[in-house]
């Protein structure tokens, strides 16, 4: 986090102005940037896109992540508990996405395999679903992300479809009625995820379109979709109203969306941007530089169209 830009004081700044009257407009822009260190490193402009950043991605403690954050310009804490909801919202931050209110304790740890795409477990996350929506709505959290399970022997693909439809299509209604979307994410299944059923934002889009609510979207996963199936910027201009919400990561490996990956990210923005896509873009990759922070912030800049 830089504070060149906050060690400016009005006197100074007052100084400068003078000191351009006399010299002209040209000296007050060099003496501007000289002296605030180059404002525009210091904090981006926001851009088109409201930026995010995956919790589970950072060790500082939340107070100061996003107090952090929000020097380099973020918008956004992503994938948050509810118990963490209310720090976030204090420091002036959005929760851009949240975690349902987990049923008991070990569903953290198979969140993902737990999906809709089994019906044995449609109680449950209903339940959990319930439980979250008037916290959601009350908190100011718009989004709670659920997932489409991973593959059940004797249930095939149609089925599984299927299956996610009918579960989902029960929770969409009360969603609706208290202003929340539930974004179901797509995962690679050929790296990190074995067994995940939505690997392909096809079997995504036929879903979206048989519950057919603009309360239930895809949360498009860059990263894992770039493993998958690539052709990125085309699968999401053609899909665009079935996402509600962006996760970003460099391939191969997850780390920083810079040059050292295969994908051109700010292209990748640019095209999300001229969409008018009005959700949240969120970085979720592992820094793999030794300034975590100085990694989030040139995420933020790739990411600023």
């Amino acid at each position: 986090m830089s504070t060149d830009s906050r060690g400016i004081t009005r006197r100074a700044a007052l100084g400068q102005i003078a000191a351009a009257a006399a010299f002209g407009a040209t000296s007050l822009l060099a003496s501007a940037e000289t002296t605030s260190g180059k404002l525009a490193s210091a904090k981006a402009t926001p851009g088109r896109l409201k930026q995010s950043l995956s919790r589970w991605t950072s060790k500082a403690p939340l107070p100061e992540l996003c107090k952090r954050l929000q020097a380099i310009g973020f918008a956004g804490v992503d994938l948050l508990y509810p118990d963490e909801w209310s720090v976030v919202n204090d420091s002036g931050l959005s929760v851009s996405m949240g975690y349902p209110k987990l049923v008991s304790p070990d569903r953290r740890d198979n969140f993902i395999a737990m999906g809709f795409n089994d019906p044995a477990n449609h109680a449950t996350l209903l339940k959990e679903l319930e439980a979250s929506i008037p916290l959601a709505k009350r908190a100011g959290v718009t989004n709670l992300i659920t997932m489409f399970g991973n593959r059940k022997a004797g249930i095939d693909a149609r089925a599984a479809l299927d299956h996610c439809v009918a579960g989902l299509s029960k929770i969409a209604p009360y969603a609706a009625e208290n202003g929340i979307t539930l974004c179901v994410e797509l995962l690679n299944s050929k790296v990190d995820h074995h067994g995940y059923q939505g690997d392909h934002t096809a079997f995504g889009v036929d879903v979206m379109k048989g519950i057919g609510s603009p309360n239930v979207k895809l949360l498009y996963d860059i990263y894992h979709m770039q493993i998958m199936e690539g052709d990125v910027i085309r699968t999401i201009r053609d899909n665009i109203q079935w996402i509600g919400h962006f996760h970003t990561g460099g391939v191969p490996g997850r780390h920083e969306i810079d040059g050292t990956q295969e994908l051109n990210y700010h292209a990748v923005a640019k095209a999300i941007a001229d969409l008018n896509y009005q959700g949240f873009i969120a970085h979720e990759f592992m820094p793999a530089q030794p300034d975590p922070f100085a990694s989030f912030a040139e995420a933020f800049k790739i990411c600023t169209v």
